[in-house]
């Protein structure tokens, strides 16, 4: 059990039988009447995004979260196959579990995947990851004043806004937290 004046971002907790980790949090001591903590968290089942309100000193159960690494085998139709890189067991992860992650895996590429009491919720992605530039329009040099960007599709179809220096089959780095552009790799 852990106090929900201890929340961090971050932290894992179990609440009325789902998994939430802790987004952000805000301690509030009104002039009147008891304090609270004020928290947005997100179900790592579904991935919603919930915001829920405890009274000051409540306690709530503590979710220890494994992480393990794993290797990104295949997709085929729905389902992407994972290899674990200790025990060598395979299994595999629907589209639906994994909509914002497709955009920046590839076949081959290491990640590590989250469970909680056997049960699998998903992969936790490295903060940046690269990929190469699939298609883009050139950049006319001179027609800008400055600060410029053109769309880029990278390799897993994730379309970024790019500078206008960058061309066709250039490898970048990208933000996974926010599908943006950070350098070139």
């Amino acid at each position: 059990m852990i106090s929900v004046n201890d929340f961090k971002t971050g932290l894992t907790v179990e609440v009325e039988g789902d998994i939430f980790t802790v987004i952000d949090f805000q301690h509030v001591k009104p002039g009147k009447g008891a304090a609270f903590v004020r928290s947005k968290l997100k179900n790592l089942r579904n991935g919603n995004t919930v915001e829920r309100t405890f009274r000051a000193g409540e306690t709530i159960g503590r979710a220890i979260i494994e992480n393990r690494p794993v290797q990104y085998l295949y997709a085929s139709s729905q389902e992407h196959a994972f290899m674990d890189n200790e025990t060598y067991d395979q299994f595999t992860l629907t589209s639906d579990q994994l909509k914002w992650e497709l955009n920046f895996i590839r076949e081959n590429m290491n990640v590590n995947i989250i469970s909680y009491k056997g049960e699998i919720l998903g992969i936790n992605l490295p903060h940046s990851v690269e990929l190469k530039v699939a298609e883009t329009e050139p950049g006319v040099k001179g027609n800008t004043a400055q600060g410029a960007t053109k769309n880029a599709t990278l390799e897993t179809g994730l379309i970024v806004q790019v500078p206008l220096f960058i061309n066709q089959e250039d490898v970048l780095l990208i933000d996974t937290r926010d599908g943006k552009y950070i350098s070139r790799a």
